[in-house]
């Protein structure tokens, strides 16, 4: 999830162990027995380190969670994805999982609104041997992406996308992957569930950048069922992904 640093200003966002954990489970138990039985014995050693690595960071709520991660490692190997794009990579541990799952000459065009963070985790991405898959790009992801469509060759060459950026642009996001992804291929959006906040009352009591972007992630997830040219899945994996299949 990528946040701009004017609204790390505007917007308070306590640290992960605050909110105990990235998951929807009401049972801390139960996700550590996840944790544990299922992903951390499977983890690659690069991100485990990258994982304490930005545990220790104050922004760190923003990373992806590890059961996610391997999650989206399956869903490559399964599609056999080659050419992907990451659209929000913070310090990059669903960028690591996905160059540790694509082929040796496989390749992920990765934007951010700032290195900054990408440069925490680099250093690990380049101990894995991975780093020469990672085409990182600076700056807003919209320009870019409004880049490549204009090539004819870019439409429908990228097998998996995957949305992890401000969710106020979603739609905007999605309304231009939609072309670059295809037919066949996969876009996943993160924290479409939004801590839960999707199913709660108007007036529920929620904290700020949950209120903030709540109404956004409800227009995407409207947007998304409606959409006939993809098959959708909805998990309550991490803080919600949802899963398109482009089929036109």
């Amino acid at each position: 999830m990528t946040i701009t640093n004017e609204e790390q200003h505007q917007i308070q966002i306590p640290c992960h162990k605050q909110l105990r954990h990235k998951s929807l489970l009401q049972s801390d138990a139960l996700y550590q027995y996840i944790l544990e039985t299922s992903v951390y014995p499977r983890e690659h050693q690069s991100l485990k380190e990258l994982r304490e690595l930005t545990e220790k960071h104050p922004w760190n709520l923003l990373a992806t969670p590890p059961d996610e991660g391997q999650l989206l490692s399956m869903l490559l190997k399964v599609i056999n994805a080659k050419n992907t794009m990451e659209i929000g990579v913070y310090t990059g541990y669903s960028l690591l999982s996905t160059a540790l799952a694509l082929p040796s000459d496989g390749k992920i065009l990765a934007m951010d609104i700032s290195r900054e963070y990408y440069e925490l985790g680099l250093p690990v991405i380049e101990k894995a041997g991975v780093a020469h898959k990672i085409d990182f790009r600076e700056g807003p992801a919209l320009p870019l992406l409004d880049q490549l469509i204009k090539d004819e060759k870019n439409k429908g060459s990228f097998d998996f996308i995957f949305v992890d950026a401000d969710k106020d642009n979603y739609l905007n996001y999605h309304n231009r992957v939609i072309e670059l992804v295809k037919i066949g291929g996969m876009i996943a959006y993160d924290n479409t569930l939004w801590n839960g906040s999707v199913a709660a009352a108007p007036d529920a009591p929620l904290l700020d950048y949950i209120k903030y972007y709540r109404d956004f992630v409800i227009e995407l997830n409207q947007a998304l069922a409606l959409d006939s040219r993809v098959e959708i899945c909805q998990l309550p994996v991490g803080d919600g992904i949802t899963l398109c299949r482009r089929i036109i």
